[in-house]
């Protein structure tokens, strides 16, 4: 195995992930909102997603099957609907509640039901065009072993590893600074953060069908 290469792809993938974005948005707002265990079986949902993701492209790499990219735009914008659509409901939630006096305990509020491995998933695979970024992406790498099939499995296995492990640290933080006003603070931001992130999904994917 080419050492070198691994470390350079490692490092790529942790500053990746680690770019706040849609995933890391609701992590945060799962971690807040509703607990961490909720944010970690919200986590393995996008785990689960981006293997998805990578099992086509890399059935795309070794076919070289054609890509209709309308129809990735078109389905682009599905998921940025539903993106806005967790946006709006956890924004709605934020400003409906009064903000929790300062000696009541974290642990006393009630869990909100946001998050969890179906809702991961959906926001992980939101966005189709995660598949052309894994096409133009992994063959960077892709000598890190003698065999294709070996180093995709090897690329994929660290993506996940370091996908969770990122996330793990997030849902640790939120945990650690957890308290009801800051809760109801993270809450507002990711929830803006989402909303601002499936506006501009929205704009770009109606700008490229209609080109």
């Amino acid at each position: 195995m080419n050492t070198a290469l691994t470390a350079t792809y490692a490092l790529t993938v942790l500053l990746l992930i680690a770019t706040p974005g849609p995933v890391v948005a609701l992590i945060v707002n799962t971690a807040a909102a509703s607990g961490s265990r909720k944010a970690l079986f919200t986590a393995l949902g996008t785990n689960w997603a981006s293997l998805v993701l990578i099992a086509a492209a890399a059935w795309i790499i070794m076919t070289s099957a054609a890509i209709d990219r309308a129809w990735l735009s078109g389905m682009s914008l599905l998921g940025c609907l539903f993106i806005g659509y967790i946006a709006f409901g956890t924004l709605r939630e934020a400003l409906q509640q009064p903000a929790p006096a300062a000696q009541v305990s974290a642990h006393e509020l009630p869990r909100q039901g946001r998050g969890g491995l179906w809702q991961g998933f959906m926001v992980g695979i939101s966005n189709p065009k995660d598949i052309i970024f894994f096409i133009s992406f992994f063959p960077q790498f892709i000598q890190i072993t003698e065999s294709f099939e070996k180093s995709m499995v090897v690329l994929s296995l660290l993506w996940i590893a370091i996908d969770f492990a990122v996330l793990s640290l997030y849902i640790f933080a939120i945990g650690k600074i957890a308290s009801p006003r800051s809760n109801r603070l993270i809450t507002l931001v990711s929830g803006v953060m989402l909303m601002l992130i499936a506006a501009a999904g929205l704009a770009y994917n109606l700008r490229a069908l209609l080109e």
